[in-house]
């Protein structure tokens, strides 16, 4: 037992890799990937803050870790095929439709400006203080155009901004990881023309890689629509299908092209994300899960590579990179894009100071960097640990400072609740009143046209789209979402919805008890996620708001005799449901929202 202390090792020492090695070192990867994220959900920080000291120290600590020892010339291949699910995944999430309005012009010209800007700062100044021949700095500077939703999202959602400043920013880190990998690829395969061939030839060239991506991601379309649509298959064989499709797609364009799965991967998922009659299910877990995991282990793994011996004479200069990105270009790549919009003055400001790097620099640097190494291009050697650098001093730096930035700006929204209502019968509307009447943004959706009406008629604002899209943000076409209230007549699609809107730990869904609680589609009932009391039932609540109930609100810390207590409101504009399991006590200064007696129950 004491000879597998030997795998604690410095630098110098390597020998051959033993099973107990491989065995440690896979399964210390995967550790530290899943303990960082789980770390990181509590401390409400991004992923990245945890994930790449981790990974770094552990590289410094051991060679286990190091995934360049322990999987040889296949770690390369890998981490390309794990970025080109991850930008499958990015692709998915981008239903053009959804972008509308002055988000659009905002976001088409936060891309469209923002990417060549970017890239030029970033390769002028790489090639001035980091001494890169002009083809590396060109590739770090078409890397590090990336920001990604990995990283901007959890910042987003720990900053809470303003909610067209949110959707600006969100979908710009959607947009960015496809346009930046695809940019990639396409500087990678110029780079490396132009150090065998003219220009004609380095055209040619390139204009083969596209096709090949372009040939692979039709393909991979129609392989999907047939199993996917054809073939009907459930969740589980759907999932696998689609992540087969993609590594299978990606491999083969691959071979017969460098990093043109890159390609294939992105359009793949830009296609179904925005084919007409192809709906992408809102929620999915099991791929979610599986591109969250390799997100954590290619962090892991990427970082274990880079040394401390890497970083020297290195860390300085590429702070003064870093320098030139926050403070130079990316001001001035949003007043560019923000210009004659109606973004407020401090809403463009912020948007200046929001550009984390994330999960594809890391990735595509790992990749392209140790590709143009291999060729001896000069400079090419540096380009993943200063990537390294960025990506751990700009998620820090905006991690720090992004909210006393937003809130000197005036940008965050009001820490108050705002609850989704699912359900558009009278007492519904009714209760949506009096939450709006104490304060709270309240928000609507219902599926019969007669009730969205009747939500409109009552000057309430009603979610467009899917329940599921409206519940979960998807695509960043709403956010900040904090409660879901399922609140309609059916018990079983009251259940079935908490079901699957259930385990996103920064909303709350709750549902009203059913009428009979024995059998249903879904059983057992939660008791903590089942509203106000067991008798107090939809059915119920109907028939009292019928016979002259009225729901009210009450800025007392007592409950009048008579009345239920369906929701507290606390003076910061916290959200607390009275439930089965938790029915909260009133404390001075509450506001209380109350179902008052029916005209039986006053008799």
């Amino acid at each position: 037992m004491l000879a597998n202390w030997s795998r604690w090792r410095g630098p110098g020492e390597e020998g051959p890799v033993t099973t107990d090695q491989i065995l440690f070192g896979v399964g210390l990867i995967l550790v530290l990937a899943t303990a960082s994220q789980v770390l990181a959900v509590r401390l409400r920080v991004p992923a990245l803050i945890i994930l790449l000291p981790a990974g770094f120290i552990a590289g410094a600590l051991t060679t286990d870790v190091n995934p360049q020892r322990l999987l040889g010339a296949a770690f390369q291949p890998l981490v390309s095929l794990a970025v080109a699910v991850i930008l499958y995944d990015a692709g998915l999430a981008l239903d053009v439709g959804k972008l509308r309005g002055h988000t659009r012009r905002v976001v088409r010209r936060l891309i469209a400006v923002g990417v060549p800007v970017t890239c030029a700062f970033a390769a002028v100044f790489a090639a001035l203080l980091l001494g890169m021949s002009a083809g590396a700095a060109l590739m770090i500077g078409a890397i590090l155009v990336v920001s990604g939703p990995t990283v901007v999202g959890p910042l987003l959602r720990f900053i809470r901004p303003t909610e067209r400043l949110q959707r600006v920013l969100a979908w710009e880190g959607s947009l960015i990881d496809p346009v930046g990998g695809i940019l990639g690829a396409v500087v990678f395969h110029a780079v490396l023309a132009s150090t065998r061939e003219g220009f004609g030839h380095q055209l040619v060239q390139f204009l083969i890689s596209v096709a090949i991506g372009v040939a692979g991601a039709v393909i991979g379309v129609g392989v999907l629509w047939f199993c996917l649509r054809k073939l009907d298959l459930g969740e589980v064989l759907g999932t696998t299908s689609q992540l087969a499709c993609v590594v299978g797609v990606a491999a083969a364009c691959d071979i017969a092209r460098d990093d043109a799965g890159l390609i294939a991967a992105v359009l793949m998922g830009l296609a179904l994300a925005n084919m007409r009659g192809f709906d992408i299910p809102a929620r999915r877990p099991f791929f979610e899960a599986l591109v969250q995991l390799i997100i954590g282990v290619l962090f892991i793994s990427i970082s274990a590579t880079v040394t401390p011996a890497s970083l020297k004479h290195l860390v300085l200069p590429t702070l003064g990179l870093v320098a030139v990105l926050v403070l130079v270009t990316r001001p001035l790549v949003a007043f560019l894009a923000t210009v004659r919009t109606d973004l407020t003055t401090g809403e463009r400001r912020f948007t200046g100071w929001m550009a984390p790097r994330g999960i594809v620099a890391a990735a595509t640097a790992s990749t392209f960097g140790t590709g143009l190494a291999a060729h001896h291009v000069g400079g090419a050697a540096k380009i993943l640990p200063a990537t390294f650098v960025v990506i751990v001093a700009t998620v820090t730096l905006y991690g720090l400072t992004a909210v006393p930035v937003a809130r000197w700006l005036g940008v965050t929204r009001p820490a108050r609740a705002r609850p989704l209502l699912v359900g558009g019968d009278t007492w519904v509307i009714d209760l949506a009143r009096a939450l709006r009447s104490a304060g709270l943004d309240v928000l609507m959706w219902a599926a019969s046209q007669d009730q969205r009406e009747q939500i409109q008629q009552a000057a309430l604002e009603l979610a467009p789209g899917e329940l599921l899209a409206s519940a979960t943000a998807t695509g960043a076409e709403l956010e900040g979402i904090t409660a879901v209230l399922l609140l309609t007549d059916e018990d079983d699609f009251n259940a079935l919805a908490c079901a699957v809107l259930d385990g996103n730990p920064e909303t709350s869904v709750y549902l009203l008890p059913p009428r009979h609680p024995t059998h249903g589609v879904v059983a057992p009932y939660t008791a903590s996620q089942t509203l106000f009391t067991p008798n107090l039932t939809g059915h119920d609540i109907a028939l009292r708001h019928n016979s002259g109930a009225r729901i009210t609100t009450a800025a007392d810390s007592q409950v009048p005799p008579g009345a239920d207590l369906l929701f507290l409101i606390t003076p910061e504009g916290a959200l607390h449901p009275a439930t089965t399991s938790r029915p909260p006590t009133p404390q001075r200064g509450d506001t209380l929202v109350l179902l008052g007696p029916g005209q039986a129950a006053k008799k």
